[in-house]
């Protein structure tokens, strides 16, 4: 069996290389390097791409996420939602800036922020909402945006894992994961469904004033060249990662169908498991699977190495898998002094000792998967 991969970035660049070389040594001949005609056209393509006014690039998506905070004029000790079951960066910038992360829990089917339980989160010192759409699939925004316009509260979505996604509203209303809140926030990590070689991201918008403001403090704070009316940061995407976006963002509708298409030969093969659980579908938004997470059932914690050894058996065969997330916000030692004791977030608790990822990426082939499902069903027995 082939070397099989969680993301197979160079067979993936092999595919485009002779449109990936001639972007890239374009900015070089041109010298371009640092806000170039490049990062202008990219940004121009993402934002008619996601029927989006406004895409405001930067380095990465945390600091998009800081740059989106920093736009809303929020007050030290603010508190900002979000999910306890996510990747640290959406809380570490929120600490970072001096106000509040407060974890929500998640639903256990579909693995993003509770609704229900944002409500009994609320405070008066609550002033955002950051909905991380997890996987690849979109946390249901009609009645976050309720809860929000009910309290009068940001929406900050998160969408570094599930740009493409698009969510239907119940009058039947569609709209891209992103675009829905005040700022969507996205990451180019190259292991995302549009990645870059290197570090890249970028804020979302429909808001012109919030476009402006993160523009400005994305580049120190200024709109007219050493004139700094706000402080700012440095937070910019080079010239050379815009162009590779550009090739790329031309595949990302190829790239999610076949994403998809890997994901439904999974589903076919093991939906019948017991104690496997496959990806949960939703009627309000579409997945593009950045991440296939089944989840090993367990009674308990104490139970929860059935996972670890599935993961174990595995790699003997050479199958990589990951555990995306071992352990959940309120449990991280980074933010141990927000004292949350075990037990208070019970679903993300479970998941962390349940969920795991299986390769997933538009370059994986059907013999390749045959093996992981032969090779899994084995485990399983």
């Amino acid at each position: 069996m082939n070397n099989i991969q969680m993301v197979d970035l160079y067979t993936q660049y092999v595919k485009i290389k002779e449109e990936i070389d001639r972007a890239v040594f374009s900015v070089l001949e041109s010298s371009a390097f640092i806000n170039g005609p490049e990062v202008k056209l990219f940004t121009k393509e993402l934002s008619q791409y996601l029927n989006a006014s406004y895409v405001i690039p930067c380095a990465n998506g945390t600091d998009a996420i800081q740059i989106a905070l920093m736009s809303l004029d929020l007050q030290a000790g603010d508190e900002i939602l979000v999910p306890d079951f996510t990747y640290v960066a959406t809380a570490e910038v929120i600490a970072l800036l001096g106000l509040t992360p407060v974890f929500v829990d998640v639903e256990a089917d579909t693995f993003n922020i509770s609704p229900e339980k944002i409500k009994l989160k609320i405070t008066d010192k609550t002033k955002a909402i950051i909905p991380v759409h997890l996987y690849g699939q979109c946390a249901e925004m009609e009645t976050i945006l309720q809860i929000a316009n009910e309290y009068n509260l940001f929406v900050v979505e998160d969408t570094a894992q599930s740009l493409g996604a698009k969510y239907k509203f119940s009058n039947g209303t569609t709209c891209n994961a992103g675009t829905i809140g005040d700022f969507g926030i996205t990451s180019f990590f190259p292991s995302k469904n549009l990645g870059c070689y290197g570090d890249g991201g970028a804020l979302i918008t429909n808001k012109e004033e919030l476009a402006i403001k993160a523009g400005m403090i994305a580049n120190h704070g200024q709109n007219k060249k050493y004139y700094h009316d706000i402080i700012g940061c440095n937070s910019r995407l080079d010239s050379i990662q815009a162009a590779i976006l550009r090739v790329k963002l031309k595949y990302l509708d190829y790239y999610t169908d076949a994403r998809r298409k890997a994901a439904e030969v999974y589903d076919h093969a093991l939906k019948d498991i017991p104690v496997l659980n496959i990806p949960s579908r939703i009627t309000y938004s579409d997945h593009v699977f950045n991440q296939y997470t089944i989840q090993i059932q367990t009674k308990s914690q104490a139970t929860s190495n059935k996972r670890d050894l599935v993961k174990s058996k595995l790699a003997e065969y050479g199958i990589p898998s990951m555990i995306y997330y071992p352990l959940p916000l309120h449990l991280q030692k980074a933010f141990k002094k927000l004292d949350v004791e075990i037990g208070e977030f019970p679903v993300s608790e479970a998941l962390t000792h349940s969920v795991l990822s299986l390769p997933i990426h538009p370059e994986i082939t059907l013999s390749q998967q045959e093996f992981i499902i032969e090779k899994l069903k084995l485990i399983m027995e």
